[in-house]
This record gives C-alpha cells, structure tokens and sequence, in this order.
C-alpha cells in the first residue's frame, strides 16, 4: 500500500486521480482538502500530522465523514520526498497481519501490537485493518 506525500499545494494538482491515502506533509487549509478531494475522487483517507489536525475546521471534518473519507492523524517517519513522493508501508506488515489473523488474535490486541512494532499511528493501523 502506498501514501501519496503531498508537501505544497502546487503538489495537489499534481495527483493522480487515483490516489487512495494522501499524506499531508504541510498545514493545509479547508480549500487545500477540498481541492485535492476534487482531484482525487478515489481518496479513502486523508493522512495528517497531528499538530496539523487542529487547524481542520468541524464543516470540512463533517464534509469528509459524508464523503466517506478518513481523517488521519500520524506521520511517514523518515520518508525522504526528494527520493519518492510515496511512502510505502512495508508489506510485511500485510503479512504479519494475516499472521496475527490466523492465529486468532482479536482484532484490537492485534491494532496494539502493530502500533507498538511498527512507527505507524493507530489511525493508519485500523484503517489498514478494516481494508484488509
């Protein structure tokens, strides 16, 4: 699975309309998400620091829930945009998840373990749990 890293705006018009998880890498405004909703109808979740979080106004919060979108809050520790503009979220996460599946561990003892082995927040964890 691969995160789009958005860091400007200019970045925005820039998306593939076919993106699905959008990293913001700077503080966006309400018409910053809504533009880039608009050039990517696809986008599932919207991935944002959490610091960055606060500045998104209630009306655009409430316009992503009916829209289906997920607000994320985290960060891509080490992503370096100079070499690639999409983090990548290692596949063996993907394969330590159906381990954990298979093993039967309950789903949420499963959202804390790979908090805690991975650098991912819980948000990007559990969305990943529930699309996979």
């Amino acid at each position: 699975m691969k995160i789009r890293v958005v860091s400007s705006k200019d970045e925005i018009n820039t998306l593939n309309p076919n993106e699905k998880i959008v990293h913001f890498a700077f503080r966006p405004s309400n018409t910053d998400i809504l533009t880039l909703i608009i050039k990517g109808p696809q986008v599932k979740a919207l991935h944002i620091p959490t610091s960055y979080l606060k500045s998104i106004s209630e009306s655009t919060i409430m316009y992503l829930k009916m829209q289906g979108i997920e607000l994320l809050k985290g960060d891509v520790w080490g992503h370096r945009k100079d070499i690639n503009e999409y983090y990548e979220i290692p596949p063996e996460l993907f394969d330590r998840l159906k381990q954990l599946r298979r093993d039967g561990m309950p789903e949420q003892d499963i959202l804390e373990k790979l908090t805690r082995e991975t650098r991912l927040g819980s948000n990007l964890i559990e969305f990943i749990l529930k699309n996979n």
